[in-house]
């Protein structure tokens, strides 16, 4: 289901967020997590994700695909209702045990990419950096890449997972994780 605000979304038991910038392929990536393609609708053009996309388990779990930030083909007045309705998600959704902090990792983290860091760790809510289009980056360039990125996230190297919903690499642990956070929610203990 989609929702224009997060006082329209159904209790859950457990989700995930997949939050990034536009176009960094959050959408490929729920369909890749899935093994679907057409699950969630792809686009090349950034900002398609409008609402708060909520894809359910069967076990009553969900995973929530959030609009994109930074450069998108919309109005001005369309991209500060998606950070207000984004926003309120992240605060206030009770539900919620992690975000998924996409990055390209062709790109690198953008300065886009370290606020929401720094807000989520603000906020205090749980997140897990994953690189997207692994398979983008070069041999020659990976290491190189993988070190940069990482520090810049002020992370460790092993801290950042890298995939690529094209290719598969680490899909199956990414799902893995998934499950992981969604079946054992932190609790404040």
């Amino acid at each position: 289901m989609s929702a224009p605000s997060v006082t329209k979304l159904p209790e859950t038991m457990g989700e995930v967020a997949l939050a990034g910038r536009s176009n960094v392929g959050k959408s490929s990536l729920v369909n890749a997590l899935a093994n679907r393609n057409g699950l969630a609708a792809t686009s090349k053009t950034p900002g398609r994700t409008q609402m708060l996309n909520l894809f359910t388990l069967p076990d009553g779990r969900t995973l929530v695909d959030l609009p994109g930030y930074g450069y998108a083909k919309a109005p001005a007045s369309a991209r500060q209702r998606w950070a207000k309705m984004i926003e309120a998600y992240l605060t206030q959704r009770d539900g919620l045990v992690t975000v998924v902090a996409l990055i390209d990792g062709e790109v690198g983290p953008t300065k886009l990419d370290l606020d929401l860091l720094d807000w989520l760790e603000h906020i205090d809510r749980p997140y897990r950096i994953v690189a997207t289009k692994a398979d983008k980056v070069g041999n020659s360039k990976r290491q190189t890449r993988r070190r940069d990125l990482a520090e810049k996230c002020g992370v460790e190297v092993g801290d950042v997972l890298w995939v690529s919903a094209a290719k598969g690499t680490n899909i199956d642990l990414l799902r893995t994780e998934l499950a992981q956070w969604m079946i054992e929610p932190d609790d404040g203990d």
